[in-house]
């Protein structure tokens, strides 16, 4: 079930649809195809669309049409794709932005400084988890700095939104929680007769020369690599036949510190991937992004115990399907 709300938060009815696809942490995107006869004038900019007691959903902001098809669409992005598009700046004067305090007290003080108390809410709940003079990356998005923030203490970011009361618009409730490690009470492999895919990409970048402002030999360079853990470094692990270089080239940045910041987020997205497939619901469990799942195929001996970075909800009339991405592995 996809609900549609107004700009101001109030449902208005059901979706009808022929496909959904939520991507809630790589693209952070979300696209709704409409038959033509479904369309009317309430699918409007800035409008909501959810699904109810989960965290798929989003904010309008774009349509397209297929007249050989008959097909209308929808998009936009995910609560997580506007929280990536605010940024966390040094105060005024200041190198960095440092907070101190309960994780949920953190979460609400950054979300009002980003304005988004409109749609966005946070949990009361107080975790007892404190955090002492946390020093944000400059110009981190918002959703990267709290997740980094968060994963120091073992916690992940919870997202939902909530459904108003009759007459009542709706809002987005974000939380720190406790990250739940089901790897350690389930593997998922043959023995457990489920269907699953596993895709492994060890051929991802492991090193990443980093080149900014600067001509010749005055140029910035900073070369960065891939630990063997997953992990980004300075020092060289992979080496000979095993080295897998690109550039990646930002002459806005003169600072070495700035670069080392870029570069790493650049490297972490090159480098290898596993992705890891399977109908978790079976289970009975709700697997999110930060949860730690593993795996086992016995044929090709893959295995991995790894947090969840991605999760894309699809729907196509009445099949459902859930993509569980991990990233980090050892290459």
């Amino acid at each position: 079930m996809v609900i549609l709300t107004g700009i101001d938060g109030l449902e208005i009815r059901e979706l009808k649809f022929i496909k959904v696809d939520v991507d809630l942490s790589d693209t952070k995107d979300f696209e709704i195809q409409i038959p033509a006869s479904e369309w009317s004038s309430d699918l409007e900019y800035k409008g909501r669309i959810f699904i109810p007691g989960t965290e798929y959903g989003g904010r309008i902001g774009g349509k397209g049409a297929s007249t050989q098809k008959d097909v209308r669409t929808i998009r936009g992005h995910t609560w997580r794709g506007m929280l990536d598009k605010k940024i966390i700046k040094p105060p005024a004067g200041e190198d960095y932005k440092i907070v101190s305090g309960e994780l949920n007290a953190i979460l609400k003080q950054l979300i009002q400084e980003a304005g988004m108390t409109a749609l966005f809410t946070v949990s009361e709940e107080n975790t007892g988890v404190l955090i002492t003079s946390y020093q944000f990356d400059r110009y981190i998005t918002l959703l990267s700095g709290i997740q980094k923030m968060l994963k120091t203490k073992g916690y992940r970011i919870d997202i939902q939104y909530v459904q108003g009361e009759r007459g009542l618009p709706g809002y987005v409730q974000i939380g720190a929680v406790p990250v739940i490690d089901y790897s350690e009470r389930i593997e998922l492999s043959q023995d457990s007769q489920l269907n699953f895919k596993f895709d492994e990409n060890k051929n991802g970048v492991n090193h990443l020369i980093c080149l900014g402002k600067g001509d010749l030999k005055e140029r910035l360079v900073v070369d960065l690599y891939i630990q063997r853990d997953g992990s980004v470094g300075t020092t060289q692990y992979f080496k000979g036949l095993d080295e897998v270089a690109e550039t990646y080239e930002n002459n806005a940045i003169d600072d070495v510190t700035e670069m080392t910041e870029k570069g790493t987020e650049e490297i972490i997205e090159r480098a290898s991937k596993q992705t890891f497939e399977m109908d978790v619901e079976r289970l009975g469990i709700e697997v999110e992004i930060g949860d730690i799942i593993g795996g086992r195929d016995y044929i090709t001996g893959m295995h991995l115990a790894k947090p969840v970075v991605n999760k894309i909800y699809k729907q196509e009339q009445s099949v459902i399907s859930k993509e569980y991405k991990l990233e980090g592995d050892e290459q």
